[in-house]
């Protein structure tokens, strides 16, 4: 085995981030099975893309409207115990859509409605698992762990559509919702099963002034400030996938729940090459910031031109491998940039930024690709890239600077 994959995979050698991993990638793939089948059955039942932007806005509507307050709780409680609560709560609505899928009385409202309860939920237990990972691993391996974690989200994403890609067609949406129910007892028992003396106590502090005291430190402190707003502008105007790509299977590419999940398995694909990438590298600085941004430009405005299923294939893989380059390094930066008593709030932001940005950009991108192409969508989302890259060159500074100046809690550079 080569250094450099090593270096990809160092943090394994911890035993809670073991767990951490199988619990994880198996309760990813469930959610993203869920997803799957949702978005599929909003598109039988309705033909509407806006419908299905709809549906991917209600998925992170609740970390849009909440996510800081759910940063602040994951920086106040035992975050374990916070993920297990969490983690229960989320497996409620896909117990609830199998029953209304066997019982024949499925109905876009109540889908909706249960899309939305799980966004709720979501906005506790992504800004807490964001966090956690950094006191699993500690400050050292905070960038190798974040490479880790996209491997694991995107192996997750492939290994969950292409499993709902066959379960649909033979056994319809019910199977997907079923298995995904089940996941969850995976990640609980990861869970319980750590220990728990390797894990640093949360701190106290009283909910509404942790908000106000995470805001004014992002506001004041610009290695986290203008990363973040880089990551919500190409998050809401490029990583619209969940909206693009059932769209792209239905209209551009023969309808098939096939090619739905070939998409979303070439993304995954190409993401986890990316994330390989960026598990190996010590440190991911402005560089590739400005990196990521542009190739995730070049590669959606490639998608937005390719012909045929294969070399759309191809394009998305290249979208999410350059995608994942450009948020890993913004995700390391940040934990790396923020002091361990705020970085709860700061990964709350960041989970706002990048998945609370879907609620504005998702029916925005679903309403175009239905209006007009969703080739329109991809064109858009690859010209935000570009723009982003522009933006990070003259803000993060140039490619080939290495890094941001960091600051550590007592201030020390």
């Amino acid at each position: 085995m080569s250094a450099a994959v090593k270096r990809s995979f160092a943090s394994l050698q911890i035993h809670n981030y073991r767990l951490y991993v199988v619990g994880q990638l198996t309760s990813l793939a469930g959610n993203w099975m869920q997803i799957v089948a949702e978005l599929w059955l909003i598109l039988e039942l309705t033909g509407s893309g806006t419908a299905v932007g709809i549906a991917t806005a209600l998925q992170f509507l609740g970390i849009l409207l909440f996510g800081v307050w759910g940063g602040s709780l994951a920086d106040r409680f035992d975050k374990r115990r916070l993920l297990i609560v969490t983690q229960t709560a989320m497996a409620a609505p896909a117990v609830a859509l199998l029953a209304l899928s066997l019982s024949g009385s499925i109905e876009i409202g109540l889908v909706y409605g249960l899309i939305a309860l799980r966004g709720l939920v979501l906005a506790i237990d992504n800004p807490a698992r964001q966090a956690f990972v950094a006191e699993i691993v500690g400050r050292r391996r905070i960038v190798n762990a974040v490479g880790i974690n996209s491997i694991i989200v995107h192996s997750a994403r492939i290994a969950g559509p292409a499993l709902a890609g066959v379960l649909i067609a033979f056994g319809g949406v019910a199977l997907c919702f079923a298995l995904n129910a089940l996941t969850f007892g995976v990640m609980i028992g990861a869970l319980a099963l750590m220990r728990t003396g390797d894990l640093p106590a949360p701190a106290e502090h009283r909910p509404a002034e942790a908000i106000r005291e995470g805001l004014r430190y992002v506001a004041a402190t610009r290695e986290l400030r203008l990363p973040l707003i880089l990551m919500a502008v190409l998050g809401t105007l490029g990583f619209n996938f969940p909206v693009i790509t059932p769209l792209l299977a239905r209209f551009s590419f023969g309808g098939e729940v096939s090619a739905y999940s070939l998409l979303m398995a070439a993304t995954a694909v190409g993401a986890i090459t990316g994330s390989v990438f960026a598990g190996s590298r010590e440190r991911l600085g402005p560089s590739m910031v400005a990196v990521g941004a542009a190739g995730f430009g070049v590669a959606g405005t490639l998608a937005a031109a390719a012909p045929t299923l294969p070399t759309e294939m191809v394009a998305m893989s290249l979208i999410g491998g350059t995608g994942v380059i450009f948020a890993a390094s913004i995700n390391s930066g940040l934990q790396l940039a923020a002091a361990p008593e705020m970085r709860g709030r700061v990964m709350a932001l960041y989970s706002v930024v990048f998945l609370g940005s879907t609620p504005i950009g998702g029916p925005l991108s679903g309403w175009l690709g239905e209006a007009v192409s969703p080739r329109a969508s991809l064109l858009v989302g690859g010209l935000a890239g570009l723009g982003v890259a522009l933006a990070a060159v003259s803000t993060l500074g140039a490619p080939g600077t290495g890094r941001l100046r960091l600051r550590t809690a007592t201030g020390s550079e």
